[in-house]
């Protein structure tokens, strides 16, 4: 792959884009239904599925960062990710899913999440100042606008010195001279993910609908 030289640092380029994911949890769901909600969620010990149609967003940043967490026995899990970030999001015709294994009687529990299923843009998920901490993710097509690969992590945001959306506020766990990259918008489209945590200033869901099977259900 080519490679660019910044501040006498080498940087590989990459092009991987992420995308945003919803809580697996019910009540916060319902609340963020019924309105724009502050959200800060994640499956502790456990990764969630998430597919879109279509993302487009604006103010995009990522960096590498490494999450932590705890599995239900209580031991501490580390987990590597990609840290995405917008300062404004539309999705269209998200699902997102969690599977709950090894639940006494009951087995396997899957909690499935789907919102935004419609092609007018005002009546699909909306988000605000959203941050991904994902671990894969598929695409079948991505585009960037005024893309910047290569820059240092501590220099990403609209701002640049670190406070912008790509580095959580200040709070994220980066190394400020780590690889980065940010643009001024991505279009993805036919998105599969992984993600293990997400944090939004707002998350708007039109037309919510959550299910609770037993049994191993997921988005993908």
């Amino acid at each position: 792959m080519e490679s660019q030289v910044r501040g006498g640092t080498r940087w590989k380029r990459f092009a991987v884009v992420m995308v945003p994911s919803v809580a697996a949890t019910a009540a916060v769901g319902v609340a963020l239904a019924q309105g724009a909600l502050a959200a800060s969620f994640s499956v502790s010990g456990q990764s969630f599925k998430v597919t879109a149609e279509e993302l487009h967003g604006q103010g995009f940043a990522q960096y590498g960062a490494i999450d932590s967490g705890y599995t239900m026995s209580g031991d501490k899990t580390l987990h590597p990710v990609a840290v995405s970030s917008f300062q404004s999001a539309t999705i269209k015709k998200l699902c997102q899913s969690v599977v709950t294994p090894n639940i006494p009687i009951l087995g396997s529990v899957s909690l499935t999440l789907r919102a935004g299923d419609s092609s007018d843009e005002k009546k699909q998920v909306a988000a605000e100042n959203l941050y991904i901490d994902v671990e894969n993710l598929d695409a079948t097509k991505a585009v960037f606008h005024g893309i910047d690969i290569g820059v240092a992590a501590g220099e990403t945001g609209p701002d640049k010195g670190g406070k912008g959306p790509g580095l959580k506020e200040g709070k994220g766990q980066t190394n400020p001279n780590g690889f980065a990259q940010q643009a001024t918008e991505a279009d993805l489209y036919g998105v599969k993910q992984t993600a293990w945590a997400t944090t939004a200033g707002t998350f708007t869901l039109p037309g919510l609908s959550m299910k609770l099977q037993q049994g191993t259900h997921e988005c993908y």
